[in-house]
């Protein structure tokens, strides 16, 4: 079945980032996969988490710096990476923030993302 999805939810977070979810648990009621538009300012972080689902995100502008066990890499605009279950990372938007795409698989859940307070 074809269904069209005419627009986002908005879902509030705090320090100025914004996520619009197309597809996903609050949006569209899809459990398997979410899609969201994210926009980060400048200077923007959230705390360290450990995701029980694979993370792709693509940097449309901006930078999105990703710390990570390895280190830190740097995502610039045109580039994308990928996270998987278990990984323990911590997003941190670049000097001029960043605009990017995050699917995530199963659907992003607050309760499967795993924030360190």
């Amino acid at each position: 079945m074809v269904r069209k999805i005419a627009g986002a939810t908005r879902i509030p977070v705090p320090g100025g980032k914004v996520i619009d979810e197309y597809v996903g648990r609050v949006n569209s009621g899809d459990e398997q996969v979410s899609i969201a538009r994210m926009n980060a300012p400048a200077g923007w972080e959230e705390p360290a988490q450990t995701p029980e689902f694979t993370e792709y995100t693509l940097v449309l502008r901006g930078m999105v710096v990703v710390e990570h066990e390895e280190g830190v890499t740097e995502v610039g605009a045109g580039e994308a990476f990928v996270s998987l279950p278990g990984e323990k990372i911590r997003y941190i938007a670049g000097p001029d923030g960043a605009e990017y795409i995050a699917v995530c698989a199963p659907a992003f859940s607050p309760d499967t993302v795993n924030r360190e307070e």
